[in-house]
């Protein structure tokens, strides 16, 4: 038989679900970013949480070793647009769920002006509207590197490309 893995989860939701200033902040989140439902924040909090606990795994680390992979995970928050290059553990450490929700593939249609809200940035997305580079991409939820996002317009045979032109 082959190889059967178990999927993991990939977020953990809040200890305390019901606590007002985090429902509002959820709440706020959920309605500027046109999100489906907490999960979708919880995931990003989730990642979020996941490199500053890196960050914090450095900290601990010998000066040669630190330098070496601080420097790469700076580089991989760069290239996903989280960070600028001349970062350091303390940017890293500081960063927001805004941050990430701001480099998701729904928001980011809907910034660069290819659809009037950003539920229809979701809907284009979901419906296979929008390409990278010419390859449809379906999920809402992709992380955009930052040299995809200029490559980002509608898929050739939708027709809201031939409206746009």
């Amino acid at each position: 038989m082959g190889d059967i893995r178990k999927p993991r989860k990939k977020w953990s939701g809040p200890s305390h679900p019901w606590l007002k200033p985090q429902l509002q902040e959820e709440e706020e989140l959920l309605i500027n970013y046109g999100l489906r439902n907490k999960r979708e924040i919880w995931i990003a909090q989730s990642l979020i949480r996941k490199f500053r606990h890196q960050a914090r795994a450095l900290l601990a680390l010998p000066p040669t070793e630190r330098a070496l992979r601080e420097r790469s995970l700076i580089a991989r928050l760069t290239k996903i647009g989280l960070l600028k290059a001349e970062s350091t553990i303390d940017s890293i450490l500081g960063l927001r769920t805004k941050d990430l929700l701001e480099r998701r593939l729904q928001t980011i249609v809907f910034r660069k002006g290819l659809a009037k809200t950003i539920y229809q940035a979701r809907q284009l997305v979901v419906h296979g509207h929008i390409a990278i580079a010419g390859r449809r991409v379906t999920s809402p939820g992709y992380i955009v590197p930052v040299d995809e996002e200029n490559l980002i317009d509608f898929y050739h045979s939708s027709p809201f490309k031939q409206a746009s032109r």
